[in-house]
């Protein structure tokens, strides 16, 4: 008894104990499995933002494992639905597929673009081919393309709305661009060779990138700033300081800190080095070398196009542009090329003159150019734009922006407060439409940094849509390098930097004023030398007296009003070297990409295609070939840096529109552009969606007019 009664004890003992822990934990609160936030839908209002506070480059690499292996599950039921293909389960299926990718990609793109790091950097090396290679999975499904060209060939699809139409011609166009009617061995090695492809561009980025963040050039002592003016000397003595540089001043080797420097530095010695570092980036002896990336990249491409069916990467390219083909765009730039070429001489005989009568003793080189530039503008229209420079201050370029797109578009932009952001300078913004009602979020970045690419642009995160009967708002950014100035100053910023904040914010009111219903027409989703349109047309506004009176002093004042007439008579001044140093890019893009020959060395082939073309000594391209990332870091804009050209056309001609009326701000004519060139994305032709607006072709009759060229008497179509 003794041993059972004992036993019994250690039993209910046992048991309280048991009671007491299955309590305890009942009460203690459950540990939730840590979610990668890369994968999760976006939270908060507006549709969802993005989870910036919580996003680690070490979640980027499982995220997209798990992304698409999601998306390669929801292709497979779409490529093997027994049921017959339909509009809906297979286009709309396929356009609601990848929601978590998407979001990853466009993360993984802004890490890329502005927050990069060796870290990251490795990650990207290793994500790129394996994404370009899911990509052509798609692409390469048999089941999956036959039940697009079912949906396409089926009597019902009249029926359709034409928006529905033009996705199916969309899905259908991309997927036989792409290789869907290859043959499997011909697939097996377009595959290849773009995962090959995907892994060089990331190397041509971070090449490039590299020298923009290594080189730069050092000012040791006060002398080395004559001429600099003090906004350009603070930017540099703060780059100094970054740098750990006591006492002295740095140039950043970026658009916007070294052009200054070149337009005002009176040291030619030191113009020269400048120049010199800033052209050569990416063509140095040094790890950033990129040559031999291009030379096996344009192998690579001319070897898929012919896979393809085409003659060469250019004709692939154009097929499904405005343009259509090599011809048609070379012809346009060939019919600038001629009149700017002679303007660009005329410039540069002024410049020599300037030259000779301060017994320079010397002929003009690429880093006199936009010293001596500045001179002749003062000399002929009495226009110092440094007198402009302390009207441009950044705050107030953008609130004439947002003004500018209240007028035209009905806009209103509300500052957001407590957002995550990827960096503490990042801006965020809702849009609200001429209803009051939100049509989208925008972000901006403006300031140069540490692992940040050069350059601006425009990213959309998420594009506008119907999706599901629901109304998606977009969320785009902007992206810029400006220099910060020091604590309680303004940031003041070039003109030619306002001028491009116009633009890319032209791109991101596209992405703003679209409505429609699929996002793959959505916004900026349209032909390359259709994009640029809107965003060039942008421009315009930035010369518009309305706007001009936005920008003031430090202290208030507006600019005055002799300095305003200045700027108005000098507007086509130093347009022959601004179109041939673009033009010039444009045409070695097209020819590179023309070329049948067996290997290219990049070297070679920039030297004696400028010389074949006559491109003055005086000035060099915009993008020298070793560091051209519009071509080279992805395929954007691969043979078709044209594109800019193209919609110059457009832009101008329809600006004219505008100032044939009532002026830039006519109501009836904005309305008219929104209508059918804003809101519609690419449901349309690009073609036919400018004769919409327009009533016929445009001419490029403009285009010379707003550049100061002689106009043919007989009206130049395009």
């Amino acid at each position: 008894m003794i041993y059972h009664r004992g036993m019994k004890q250690i039993l209910i003992v046992c048991l309280v104990i048991l009671v007491v822990f299955v309590v305890k934990a009942s009460a203690s609160p459950k540990v939730k499995p840590v979610l990668n936030p890369l994968l999760a839908p976006w939270p908060g209002a507006y549709g969802g933002l993005p989870p910036f506070d919580q996003i680690k480059v070490s979640d980027f690499k499982p995220a997209f494992e798990v992304a698409i292996k999601e998306k390669r599950e929801e292709i497979e039921k779409i490529a093997h639905n027994p049921a017959a293909a339909t509009f809906q389960n297979t286009i709309l299926a396929l356009e609601e597929a990848g929601d978590t990718l998407e979001r990853v990609e466009a993360m993984f793109g802004v890490w890329s673009g502005s927050v990069s790091s060796p870290e990251f950097q490795t990650i990207e090396q290793a994500v790129a081919p394996t994404l370009a290679a899911f990509k052509d999975e798609i692409i390469q499904n048999g089941d999956l393309f036959k039940r697009i060209q079912a949906v396409d060939q089926s009597p019902s699809k009249g029926q359709l709305t034409r928006e529905q139409q033009r996705l199916i011609w969309v899905y259908k166009t991309k997927f036989i661009l792409k290789g869907a009617t290859l043959t499997p061995t011909q697939k097996t090695r377009v595959a290849a060779i773009n995962q090959r492809l995907a892994t060089l561009s990331t190397q041509f980025s971070q090449n490039e990138l590299g020298d923009e963040e290594s080189e730069y050039l050092l000012l040791e002592k006060t002398d080395d700033l004559a001429g600099l003016p003090k906004s350009v000397i603070e930017s540099a003595s703060l780059e100094a300081e970054h740098r750990k540089l006591t006492g002295k001043w740095a140039i950043a080797n970026t658009r916007s800190s070294m052009e200054p420097f070149l337009t005002y530095s009176t040291h030619r010695d030191l113009r020269e080095k400048a120049f010199r570092i800033w052209s050569a980036r990416g063509d140095n002896q040094n790890a950033h070398n990129n040559n031999k990336v291009v030379t096996e990249t344009l192998k690579l491409r001319a070897e898929r196009s012919k896979l393809l069916g085409y003659e060469t990467y250019a004709h692939w390219r154009l097929a499904n542009t405005m343009a259509k083909t090599p011809d048609a765009a070379m012809k346009l730039m060939m019919q600038v090329w001629k009149p700017a070429v002679e303007r660009a001489k005329q410039e540069v005989a002024d410049m020599q003159a300037i030259v000779d009568v301060e017994k320079g003793n010397f002929k003009i080189k690429p880093w006199d150019y936009r010293y001596y530039a500045e001179k002749v503008r003062k000399a002929k229209y009495d226009l110092d734009l440094e007198t402009v420079k302390p009207y441009l201050q950044l705050k107030n370029i953008q609130e004439a922006m947002f003004w500018a797109a209240g007028q035209l578009y009905g806009f209103t932009f509300v500052q957001l407060d407590h957002i995550p952001v990827f960096n503490g300078d990042v801006k965020v913004y809702k849009v609200l439409g001429p209803k009051k009602q939100l049509v989208g979020i925008w972000y901006f970045d403006p300031y140069a940094r540490q692992g940040k690419r050069s350059g601006a642009w425009m990213d959309a995160w998420r594009e506008q849509s119907k999706k599901q009967g629901k109304n998606i708002v977009t969320i785009v950014s902007n992206n810029s390098n400006f220099i910060q100035s020091k604590p309680g100053e303004p940031v003041l910023i070039s003109w030619d930097d306002a001028n491009t904040m116009f633009h890319e914010f032209g791109h991101a009111l596209h992405g703003l004023n679209s409505n429609v219903t699929y996002e793959s027409l959505s916004g900026t989703n349209t032909t390359h030398d259709f994009v640029e349109f809107p965003s060039q047309f942008n421009e315009h506004y930035l010369e518009t007296p309305e706007v001009l009176k936005f920008l003031k002093d430090k202290d208030g004042h507006s600019i005055p009003a002799e300095l305003l007439k200045k700027i108005d008579h000098a507007k086509t001044f130093n347009q022959g070297f601004a179109t041939v140093e673009f033009l010039a890019s444009g045409i070695v893009d097209m020819k590179l990409h023309l070329s049948k020959m067996e290997s290219i060395d990049p070297k070679v082939f920039e030297k004696e295609t400028l010389k074949e073309i006559g491109m003055p000594d005086e000035i060099i391209m915009r993008h020298r070939i070793p560091h051209f990332g519009h071509i080279f870091s992805n395929e954007e804009y691969a043979a078709g840096y044209y594109g800019y050209l193209w919609a110059q056309v457009l832009e101008n001609d329809a600006f004219e529109a505008f100032t044939e009326k009532k002026g830039p701000y006519d109501k009836d004519v904005a309305k008219q552009f929104h209508d059918h060139i804003m809101s519609v994305g690419n449901t349309i032709d690009p073609e036919e969606t400018y004769r919409n607006f327009r009533g016929r072709d445009a001419t490029v009759d403009a285009l010379l007019r707003q550049r100061g060229f002689p106009v043919p008497t007989a009206p130049q179509v395009k």
